[in-house]
């Protein structure tokens, strides 16, 4: 039987993380988050960055041996070595405003609404993100942005599908495992 290393990727808020959870769900496969190699566990979380090659041999330890599996996140500027490893990526394009109202709205249900509200203890580090995450269309700041995520994409030596991250998560999912089936 063939393979199935599925690696979903987009914007964050674009709903990578929920299609990745869902599609895994579906074909009963492990599901793993860039997100949990990327940081290093801390209190609160998100504060510090481990290096590349630790991220790369936990990965290595994890999943990436095995025959199936997803993966979801963003491997921009680190995770080339992996991309040998995929067998189907799926990039998620989702309309900016949808993208940023379910930024805020995790942000809230991970930290607390007063958490990330002015005052709270998060604000400053929610807003900051925020922003960032604002220009990933116009790729004004540092790190992923719509234009290096293309020119990343057009590099892939597997089949890329292209979707709409604004559709339901269901409709979603079958569009990925009628791409399987061909």
């Amino acid at each position: 039987m063939k393979s199935r290393r599925i690696h979903i990727t987009g914007a964050s808020g674009a709903g990578v993380t929920t299609l990745g959870r869902a599609l895994a769900d579906t074909l009963a496969l492990p599901h793993h988050d860039t997100d949990d190699y990327l940081w290093k566990p801390t209190t609160p979380p998100y504060r510090e960055l481990r290096e590349t090659n630790e991220r790369l041999r936990l990965m290595q330890e994890m999943f990436l041996p095995r025959a199936d599996w997803v993966l979801s996140g963003g491997l921009d500027g680190w995770g080339d070595a992996v991309v040998p490893c995929f067998d189907l990526v799926v990039f998620l394009r989702t309309p900016q405003d949808l993208r940023m109202r379910r930024l805020q709205a995790r942000e809230a249900r991970h930290f607390g609404a007063d958490s990330i509200g002015p005052g709270g203890w998060r604000f400053d580090e929610t807003e900051s993100f925020l922003d960032w995450a604002s220009h990933y269309e116009d790729g004004t700041r540092e790190g992923r942005n719509l234009a290096r995520h293309e020119a990343w994409l057009a590099t892939l030596p597997c089949p890329v599908l292209r979707l709409d991250g604004s559709r339901p998560v269901a409709e979603l999912v079958d569009e990925v495992l009628r791409k399987l089936q061909t």
